[in-house]
């Protein structure tokens, strides 16, 4: 499958950053948040910046390799959780609330299909991955299908008005097939893309380490779709194709944790004009988090030490854009304001 994404245009660069500059403040001082404000008057390219109808997907799926009890939780939380999302009671669910953000679920291959309700997006590629410590988690045409599912649930919503898609994801041992695509799309050592997750013991944190290591030795193909199809989740490949579809609309994305960020470096090493759509909400406690960011010289929002998923730090990092927005449109320059400019220092009187 081919994604035809518009590399950003930055020739506008100088201008808003002109125009950033000569708000009532020192050069720069309002941090990363003039960086934002660049990236969306860049991908927004009109005066006035807006934040429509922010819509977050959590996309979620099994995995098989939880078959060797990796994760503190047995995989049949996977869909509770699921439940817990349509019925209002997650961390994601009330973030969203807070900041009038729309929470769908994307059931992208858990277990026991979900039955039809509000906020269910049915869009199953099996119930669950293959064990990929044994063998590849899934055909090569299921990351194909995948890689389109994940288009087209983007594309909907932003047709619909949508002017910001958030990712999460949900499905017990993700960590596991998380780690293990950061290693085999960077050729980075394993213990470097390995943590904890939610949390495990020791004796799951040595045997997740094998399993992995296990698993890379095989021979396989270093293309991302290959990759993909090894070692990935059902809910990764429908994220790398979201992350695709969005950018192919030249919308930006808003990355939430390790899983939707491995998701976003597999996306970017398919389609590299697409890494300028995505903004980074924060940086996790994960080990592999932390390499992932790294791997995408990303800089990122929030620093809260947060390791839940759910697309949970990307609606925490919401409000950080609509600041972004309010300074860019509504912040007085020098001129309007009367205020004399000392253009050296970046300091005013």
């Amino acid at each position: 499958m081919s994604f035809v994404i518009p590399a950003l245009d930055k020739t506008a660069t100088p201008v808003i950053q002109q125009r950033i500059n000569l708000k009532t403040k020192p050069a720069g001082a309002l941090g990363l948040l003039e960086t934002l404000a660049l990236q969306l008057a860049l991908i927004q390219s009109k005066s006035r910046l807006s934040l429509n109808k922010p819509v977050l997907l959590i996309f979620a799926a099994d995995h098989g390799i939880n078959n060797h009890g990796l994760s503190i939780a047995p995989s049949e939380v996977t869909q509770q959780m699921v439940s817990n999302f349509l019925a209002g009671g997650a961390a994601a669910n009330c973030f969203c609330r807070t900041n009038g953000i729309e929470l769908f679920v994307v059931d992208a291959g858990i277990l026991k299909p979900l039955p039809d309700a509000t906020g269910v997006i049915q869009q199953s590629l099996g119930c669950g991955t293959a064990d990929f410590s044994q063998g590849p988690a899934m055909s090569l045409a299921q990351v194909e299908a995948g890689l389109t599912f994940g288009r087209h649930v983007a594309n909907q919503h932003i047709v619909a008005g949508c002017d910001l898609l958030l990712l999460g994801e949900m499905g017990i041992a993700n960590t596991s097939s998380a780690a293990a695509l950061l290693a085999a799309a960077t050729d980075l050592p394993v213990e470097t893309c390995v943590g904890r997750g939610t949390g495990i013991s020791d004796e799951q944190f040595q045997l997740k380490l094998a399993l992995i290591k296990q698993a890379l030795q095989r021979p396989y193909a270093k293309d991302p779709q290959s990759i993909l199809a090894e070692f990935g989740g059902f809910e990764i490949v429908q994220l790398c194709g979201a992350i695709l579809g969005a950018a192919e609309m030249q919308k930006p994305v808003l990355i939430d944790g390790f899983i939707v960020s491995v998701a976003a470096l597999l996306a970017c090493q398919m389609a590299p004009d697409c890494r300028d759509y995505l903004i980074f909400a924060h940086k996790g406690a994960e080990a592999g988090h932390k390499a992932v960011l790294k791997a995408l010289d990303a800089a990122v929002l929030l620093d809260l030490g947060l390791r839940l998923g759910e697309g949970s730090g990307a609606a925490l990092a919401v409000p950080l854009l609509k600041a972004a927005i309010s300074f860019y449109n509504d912040m007085a320059s020098f001129a309007d304001a009367g205020v004399t400019q000392v253009a050296e220092t970046g300091a005013s009187q």
